[in-house]
């Protein structure tokens, strides 16, 4: 039996003070980290195996952690590419059963991939952020990714962007991230896995079982986004080692 969750503390009594600045430091000053070498060569796979699925749209599955995600968006989106991304060889090494034929799991740092992602001009028709990493600690902002300098990237990949978390402050700071960046408003509501309608309920994430079996409330945004929702400056993504 699963241990029940414990609720998240926080010493923030609501939207982070510093949001705004943060939001338009990172619009004004695009990330220029260089891209570590072992992403570089983990998305030209990636893109070596899109490009073998022919026209097949794109749905990317950010921070998959196990890849159950992924496995259950290519069930369910039997006509789509699915790419599950995640850092941890560990997680991704989890024996859940083989993959569908249209699923992939890349070990990558996604603030590189997700930029490398950019330069090559994809358009993911559904990109996913599944229970982030919610830092709950005030001074933690800027590893939460509305408060990240890759957080413009997110959103000029475009398409219908899904959040889910357990934490309804990050959700709520992710949305007027959006309304300050996009200019685009986005509600922020329950989500109840059970009402998909499927019996036995079908949870996405093992996060997502055990925070509904601990009985704490998940919250969504949903929002459709144009490739060009945010200006990113064009400019090529250094490698690791180069010079500023």
């Amino acid at each position: 039996m699963q241990a029940p969750s414990r609720a998240i503390v926080s010493n923030q009594p609501g939207p982070h003070e510093d949001l705004s600045r943060r939001v338009m430091r990172s619009l004004a000053h695009p990330l220029r980290k260089p891209v570590a070498e072992h992403t570089r060569d983990a998305f030209t796979r990636a893109r070596c195996w899109r490009e073998a699925r022919g026209d097949m749209p794109l749905i990317l599955d950010a921070g998959c952690g196990v890849g159950l995600s992924t496995r259950r968006l290519a069930e369910r989106f039997a006509d789509h590419a699915v790419i599950g991304v995640d850092r941890s060889a560990a997680r991704l090494s989890r024996d859940h059963g083989p993959l569908p034929d249209n699923a992939l799991l890349v070990r990558a740092d996604l603030v590189d991939f997700w930029r490398l992602a950019l330069a090559a001009g994809w358009q993911p028709v559904r990109h996913y952020l599944l229970y982030p990493n919610p830092y709950p600690k005030a001074a933690h902002l800027k590893m939460r990714w509305h408060g990240h300098p890759v957080f413009p990237a997110i959103l000029a990949l475009g398409g219908r962007l899904e959040l889910r978390s357990n934490w309804k402050l990050y959700v709520e700071e992710f949305a007027l991230a959006l309304e300050l960046a996009a200019g685009v408003t986005a509600a922020v509501e329950p989500y109840v896995p059970a009402a998909a309608g499927r019996l036995p309920v079908e949870y996405l994430t093992p996060f997502e079982q055990k925070y509904h079996a601990s009985g704490q409330p998940l919250w969504r945004l949903v929002v459709g986004l144009p490739p060009d929702a945010v200006l990113v400056p064009a400019g090529p993504v250094r490698p690791a080692g180069e010079g500023e």
